[in-house]
């Protein structure tokens, strides 16, 4: 552990556990202002929850911890029929079991939702209603923040949306992050086909248009903003995607010029971090950057430690007598056994990222 990390747990001690309001905002500023990043990762069961959790108190680290639509609903369970309803219910359950949780494993975690465009935005109403319901009985929201993705949209109907939600979450502590500029690729069935080459001049955001929803959207409550800079969602072959990590300082310089915040005014995100190069990664949190989002990887971390884990023991997953031995082979079919597997596959993926990101041992929480 750095002396860094030492001075910001030693001076911030948050409750371990879901951070909302104050917290979440303290939290936010550490990384960014001490030069450090959380990755985000987007979750669809107690399997992956566990294992982030996991994975963030065996490395001493905070950790972002998401639902997309797709996965809120996929927690509810795909025989819902009411997709709506499930997005919502998936979301809350998944919610409460980290609340629930999360503080047993002594570090903070930040709760968000993924991407959420226009025909979406019901499901993040429907999210606050359950959130000024928790207020009202426990006197904290069940997120720490919500994503509003109207990036494809004139900015000034994306700015208008962004603070018509802004008003009611910020009275409850809950934070908001906006998108500007398009990020590449698809995340669940929101985004943009990477169809144009790499020089796509939508995957960049400019700053004067980072400036105007920051100015706009900054004076209702806490705004994190995901500033494109030629990401993209998932994994693309070399050469196909082209970093420019530039326009998150130019974003920072416009938005310190108008304001006298200081040098890094904004909290940036970075979509799409998955196979991003790390001289990449560094030079973006550099620049203010405090969640990374890894989706694609950690997906594959899990998928990939299960596939072989089914090579190796082949036989048991299609017989429960064994033809070698004539034995049982319930031990190893049993879903414990090859789901922890997935588990340590996302634990040792998610090592490399608080590594990468230059979080590890920098846990704002105090000792339990």
């Amino acid at each position: 552990m750095t002396n860094t990390a030492h001075t910001a747990s030693g001076r911030l001690g948050l409750r371990p556990g879901v951070v909302t309001g104050a917290d979440y905002r303290r939290l936010v500023e550490t990384c960014r202002d001490e030069g450090y990043a959380l990755p985000a990762v987007n979750v669809v069961g107690t399997d992956s929850i566990n294992a982030v959790l996991e994975a963030a108190a065996r490395n001493r680290a905070d950790v972002i911890i998401q639902l997309s639509n797709g996965g809120a609903r996929f927690y509810a369970g795909e025989g819902m029929k009411d997709a709506e309803q499930a997005r919502v219910l998936g979301a809350v359950a998944a919610a409460r079991h980290v609340h629930t949780v999360a503080a047993a494993y002594g570090v903070c975690v930040i709760l968000h939702t993924d991407h959420a465009d226009r025909k979406l935005l019901p499901w993040i109403s429907g999210l606050i209603d359950a959130s000024e319901e928790a207020v009202k009985e426990t006197g904290r929201p069940l997120f720490s923040s919500h994503m509003i993705d109207l990036s494809a949209e004139p900015l000034e109907d994306n700015i208008a949306e962004c603070a018509r939600f802004l008003r009611r979450m910020a009275p409850l502590g809950i934070g908001l992050e906006i998108e500007l500029g398009v990020t590449g690729g698809e995340e669940d069935g929101i985004g943009h086909d990477l169809d144009d080459g790499a020089d796509n001049a939508h995957l960049y955001t400019q700053p004067e248009d980072v400036l105007k929803a920051y100015e706009a959207l900054s004076p209702l409550g806490f705004v994190t903003i995901a500033a494109s800079f030629g990401n993209v969602h998932g994994v693309y072959a070399p050469g196909n995607v082209k970093l420019r990590p530039e326009i998150l300082r130019n974003s920072q310089a416009a938005v310190a010029k108008a304001t006298n915040l200081g040098e890094k005014p904004l909290a940036l995100v970075f979509h799409g971090g998955s196979g991003s190069e790390q001289a990449k990664i560094t030079e973006a949190v550099s620049y203010g950057v405090f969640k990374m989002n890894i989706d694609t990887d950690i997906q594959f971390a899990f998928a990939s430690s299960i596939g072989h884990y089914v090579q190796e023991h082949a036989e048991a997953f299609s017989h429960q007598i064994a033809p070698s031995t004539g034995k049982p082979t319930k031990k190893l079919y049993d879903p414990r056994k090859w789901l922890r597997v997935g588990e340590q596959g996302i634990v040792a993926r998610l090592e490399q990222s608080f590594a990468d990101l230059g979080a590890t041992g920098r846990s704002v929480a105090r000792a339990v």
